[in-house]
Order: structure tokens, then sequence, then C-alpha cells
């Protein structure tokens, strides 16, 4: 079983609109709504994958409850979220659809009390019991330890579980120094988190401060990732276009399905920029075309060498 740790669950709501013009009312052609949250995406398409889910998290009021009640619905998903007193955030999504842009606003979160964190560090210890691997994904709602991520990363590992960590800011440079298995940052996370503009330099400089693994995505251009097993680049076939929200997310899934499988790292590396490339097809984070991905599979190509760490 693999577990994804989703701190700042969401409400993923997503609007459709034929032209986004500030300063003007529009009429919503769609509305679709999905449980949300990094991890959330993350185990989502890993049980599109064929691997068995958990989610653990926390989820609250009247949003969290619709939350899992849609999770109820998604095969191959085990809901282990920790009840809070707060209320769920909602996410909105605003997509254009003459241009394929899409502008998100993103709620903060629930208030998270101390004997809340204390609850939810007590169940994540006991999923970890029966999980093959771990993802720590997303913002930390408030109340949440800035050093939670390093924490969570420290337990993982003591437990002898593999752990990608997936966060931005100081959460991912705490996280990072407690030594995860893999880290999966943007372009510009790893910039703020390194000082060093220049992707490769800036993979190389993660691993030094600590991360066994650093795939980066450049967005477009695929995947970078310095490794103890050699330092690859991976570029999808050609550019798709649609909507990016959840593709980050959906190259976490390969990366993570990858490791439960042993697959050699520059098929990892396929798998998710294949994904990625997928999910932007998608109407909706978490999802992937399934048809596009098994095209894409075969002509993501990889460079680099296999050397010593």
């Amino acid at each position: 079983m693999i577990l994804t740790v989703t701190l700042n669950t969401a409400l993923d709501i997503t609007y459709r609109v034929r032209a986004l013009r500030p300063h003007a009312s529009h009429r919503v052609t769609d509305v679709t709504e999905r449980p949300g949250g990094k991890g959330l995406n993350v185990a989502r398409v890993l049980a599109a994958l064929g691997h068995e889910v958990t989610v653990t998290g926390f989820a609250g009021g009247a949003t969290g409850r619709s939350l899992q009640h849609q999770l109820t619905h998604t095969p191959g998903v085990v809901d282990a979220l920790v009840p809070v007193t707060g209320s769920t955030r909602r996410t909105i999504a605003i997509a254009d659809t003459s241009t394929g842009d899409t502008t998100q606003l993103n709620e903060p979160g629930p208030l998270i009390a101390p004997t809340e964190w204390s609850a939810f560090q007590e169940a994540y210890e006991d999923l970890l019991r029966a999980s093959s691997a771990v993802a720590l994904c997303g913002s930390l709602p408030p109340g949440v330890p800035v050093g939670a991520y390093a924490g969570l990363v420290r337990t993982a590992r003591a437990s002898g579980v593999p752990v990608l960590l997936d966060t931005s800011g100081e959460p991912l440079r705490r996280g990072v120094a407690a030594r995860p298995d893999i880290v999966k940052p943007n372009a510009d996370e790893l910039a703020e988190l390194t000082g060093a503009h220049e992707p490769l330099q800036a993979t190389r400089d993660a691993r030094r401060r600590g991360a066994h693994a650093v795939v980066a995505s450049l967005g477009p251009a695929g995947l970078l990732a310095a490794t103890p097993e050699g330092q690859w680049r991976a570029t999808p076939p050609r550019t798709v276009h649609g909507n990016p929200t959840g593709a980050g997310d959906s190259v976490v899934a390969g990366l993570l399905s990858g490791l439960v499988e042993r697959l050699p790292w520059p098929e990892r590396l396929s798998r998710s920029v294949a994904l990625a490339a997928a999910t932007v097809l998608a109407p909706v984070a978490g999802e992937f075309d399934r048809q596009a991905y098994e095209d894409l599979l075969g002509g993501v190509s990889v460079t680099g060498e296999a050397t010593a760490a």
C-alpha cells in the first residue's frame, strides 16, 4: 500500500468560461468538483495505475464531509483522513477555454489545534506499518509547525519506509535536511531552496543539503533528475496544451509507482513525464488521458548517464 499525506486537503472546484476578463461578469459553461490537495491528486493517479492507496491528512466541516463523500466513490483509494473542527478549504480554478490558461484561487485551510496535530501524528505512525512508500505533499494549514514535514520524514525513515517530499518554502528547506529519499520541486521552488538558478547546479545543491534524489519539474520541458545512480533529463515528445493543474502531482505518482515497482530511474522518469503531459490533456487535476499517456510514453527522451554518486 502507498500512503499519501495531504495536510491541507481541499475541495477542488473548476469553473470553465469562454474568456476570462478582469472586472467583468462571466457565464460559467461547466463546473466540476473533486477531492483535492496535492496528495489526493497523487492518490487518484496511483489508483488509476493499479496501486492500492491510502490517503491521510485533515478533513473538517461541510467542505470536508463533501470531500470524504466523494472519496467513497474513488476506486482503489482508502480514506484515512483525521477529523478536525475547522472547515476544509476550497480551491477555485477558472479555466479560460479560449486560451487554455487557468487562474487559481487557493483558500488558506483550517486552523489545526495542537491536539489535532498530535492525533494525526499517531495515525501516521500506525499507517506507516502497512506502507511500501509515502508521499508528503503540499502546503501546511495554519497551526501546523513549519518543521512538520521534517518530523514526518524522520518518522518514515525510522520505520524503513521510502519517503517523497513535494512542498515549497521553509517546509521544504527543513524537510530536505531530514534526508527524504526523493524531493520533487519545480524550478522556482528549487531556486528558492538553493539560490542557484541553473537547474542542474540547483539539483546537485539540493542533494548536498540532504535529499537522496532530486527530481525537478521544468514545466513543458520535462524533468531533471540528480540521483545516487546518475543524472538524467527527460523530455516529452511534443508540447501539449490544456490545463496544467495537477501535472506535478502526476509526476509524483509516476515516481512513487516506479519506486515501489523497482523500475530503473530512466523508466521512472519516462512514466512521470508521460503522465504529466497526459494530465495537462485531462479536464481536472488527479486524472490523466489514458490514450495520450500510452501514446506519449514510448516517445519520452531520457538523456544522461548512470554514475556513482
